[in-house]
């Protein structure tokens, strides 16, 4: 029996049912065979011995593909594996899957620290020396369960993720042994630079009812000199961690009272208004209406919704009983936006409806996994709905992505598009999922815009058009998103009459020009390293003066500038320690103020980049930055 394989390029091959991946690879060209590494089969990245069973669409993954990583760095976690169990034979072994910085191996049964890094690190560079072919072999379940007696982790993983295969796979160099569906590279001589980075804790399959685990984070690339650009990138983003940088500038906080919860200081605050006053101004301009929902509501609307089915499976809600009555704090706006829509009759006429808000929602993310802003429990999405018809989709999409493309384009963020389609979880049939998923792609290559597919990446109500935006370091962070959904209309039974006085089912927008603030500002604040540009700093101005004499003036200057945010720094300091301390405060103008600046009348800007201009007048320079604030410029630009 044959089975077709649908390559890259649209052609077809038909081999024979049972080959390999690598058989296919061999079919298209000897080279290939010789040069394949792996495979991608429908989506799914596996080893090259993985069968082909039906018909499939097949890339072959080779040195040069994007893949390759990937399998080196899983084979990267075999080698940190067997180098501690040389060291460290007591230690248990659970998972070490590749990620996309590297990888990671939890482990158990043993006590590490950095200088036990350093060691484990010295013995997995011998094991890379030794050149030692990865092979793969194959064992019963019967001997697997037996060799894997003292490890319930790896039993746990025979009975759930491998259930009924039989045999099952392993991987194998020199006497290291690890059960592994794969795929690896040929050896473990390819892996040109080998890095252990840290170490911290995780439960067991991320269940805090779970044992606490060591986890230890690796990386590994085909060459050195790539691993010491991954380094160099690795120590600026520490330098811009958010965390480190809202202490320093004073932004937010999370206290232990308040988990994943954020704290904004008045700085902080100053920021975060900014944003909301931008985002209001785009809402406007896409002719939304603010409203504002409550955060309590009854557990009935998200089964309503179909919320509780999707969140309540992951454990994100929320919620508590009180007389026999069931409650949860929102995870989400959309529900209650439908509401509101819901009070009124509408017409054809009166589509697109369309309703924002700056949200607080909630989620019962697992403690190990918050971080500063960027993983939060309680958040604020700049959300929006708007409630169409279906002849309105196209224009409604391509508009909502013109104004999102502008703003990521405003914070100097490149925007890069994917398209998620339907998956596990999903709701609806199939033909509304396509029909929603094909209205979305349509609308991406109106604008000309190159987008990846992530398949089964959707929400439960519809699919997804994710905006990821790429930082000054190269990091991509999913932030906006546009999402389409005929099915919460469906399930919530909203309408509209139609022109024919009939009754139709209004189509959902879903969008977030930000996404959540929490994880917006974290991104921004490590992209622009708490360099904010002016219109956003929380001190937009500081001005210098010279002695405790110049401070009259300096109140003086203050009054010209009493449209923006300016400090006086009033201190008995040197003006070399002013200087740098608002350069270490990050503020992009520094106004210095002395005996001849007040004789004339003038004053001395400076700005972050140390630039320096002086007999400037005041008048000039908030002429100026008001220009600068009004079109919300990247940089300071008064000196360049």
């Amino acid at each position: 029996m044959s089975v077709t394989v649908t390559l890259p390029d649209g052609s077809e091959l038909a081999v024979e049912a049972g080959s390999t991946v690598e058989d296919v690879a061999y079919e298209i060209g000897p080279g290939l065979g010789r040069d394949t590494v792996a495979g991608v089969v429908d989506g799914e990245f596996v080893a090259k011995e993985h069968p082909i069973e039906k018909d499939v669409e097949i890339e072959i993954v080779t040195e040069s593909s994007d893949e390759y990583l990937d399998a080196l760095r899983h084979s990267a976690a075999h080698v940190f594996a067997q180098a501690l169990q040389r060291l460290h034979s007591e230690a248990t072994l659970t998972i070490g899957p590749w990620t996309d910085d590297g990888f990671y191996y939890d482990v158990t049964g043993v006590e590490l620290d950095e200088a036990d890094l350093e060691e484990i690190s010295a013995e997995a560079e011998e094991i890379i020396e030794a050149d030692l072919p990865i092979e793969r072999v194959e064992m019963s379940r019967e001997e697997a369960f037996e060799y894997y007696e003292d490890n319930p982790f790896k039993r746990e993983i025979l009975e759930e993720e491998a259930a009924g295969e039989d045999p099952v796979s392993f991987y194998e160099q020199a006497e290291f042994r690890d059960l592994c569906r794969g795929p690896h590279v040929a050896s473990t001589g390819e892996i040109g630079g080998f890095a252990l980075l840290e170490i911290s804790g995780a439960y067991w399959r991320g269940t805090e009812d779970n044992e606490m685990l060591t986890r230890v984070y690796g990386t590994a690339f085909p060459s050195e000199s790539e691993l010491e650009e991954f380094l160099d990138r690795r120590e600026q983003a520490k330098e811009r961690d958010h965390r480190k940088i809202g202490r320093e500038m004073d932004l937010f906080s999370v206290p232990d009272h308040s988990p994943g919860c954020p704290h904004y200081h008045p700085n902080g605050m100053t920021i975060r208004r900014e944003l909301e006053e931008y985002i209001r101004t785009q809402n406007d301009a896409l002719g939304y209406e603010e409203v504002r929902t409550p955060e309590l509501n009854k557990k009935e609307l998200w089964e309503e919704s179909g919320h509780l089915d999707f969140f309540g499976s992951e454990g994100e809600f929320f919620l508590w009983e009180e007389n026999e009555t069931e409650y949860g704090l929102k995870p989400m706006n959309c529900a209650n936006h439908a509401y509101i829509y819901d009070q009124q009759v509408r017409s054809y006429r009166d589509l697109p409806v369309r309703f924002s808000e700056f949200g607080n929602v909630y989620r019962n993310e697992q403690s190990g996994e918050l971080s500063g802003l960027l993983r939060v429990r309680g958040m604020t999405q700049d959300d929006g709905h708007a409630f169409i018809r279906r002849d309105q989709i196209q224009t409604e999409i391509t508009e909502t992505l013109r104004v999102i493309e502008e703003i990521y384009e405003q914070f100097d963020f490149e925007v890069l598009y994917k398209l998620e389609t339907k998956g596990d979880h999903a709701v609806g049939s199939d033909e509304v999922w396509a029909e929603a998923t094909e209205a979305l792609r349509n609308a991406l290559e109106a604008e000309g815009l190159e987008y990846d597919v992530e398949e089964g990446e959707a929400s439960f109500y519809g699919p997804k058009i994710g905006l990821d935006a790429r930082d000054t370091l190269g990091r991509e962070w999913t932030i906006g998103t546009v999402q389409l959904d005929f099915n919460i209309p469906e399930r919530l039974d909203l309408s509209y009459t139609g022109e024919d006085n009939e009754e139709h089912r209004p189509v959902m927008v879903h969008r977030a020009l930000l996404g959540s603030f929490e994880r917006f500002m974290g991104v921004m604040i490590e992209h622009f390293n708490g360099k904010f540009p002016t219109w956003l700093a929380p001190e937009q101005v500081r001005i210098l003066p010279i002695s405790d004499d110049n401070v009259a003036y300096a109140e003086e200057i203050r009054e010209v500038l009493s449209d923006f945010r300016v400090g006086i720094e009033d201190r008995s300091w040197t003006i070399g320690k002013k200087i740098q301390t608002a350069h270490d405060d990050r503020v992009p103008y520094m106004l210095i103020v002395g005996g001849n600046e007040e004789a004339a009348g003038t004053i001395s800007v400076r700005d972050r980049f140390e630039r320096e201009r002086g007999d400037v007048s005041p008048e000039e320079f908030r002429t100026a930055l008001e220009t600068e604030v009004e079109e919300k410029r990247t940089e300071p630009g008064f000196l360049g």
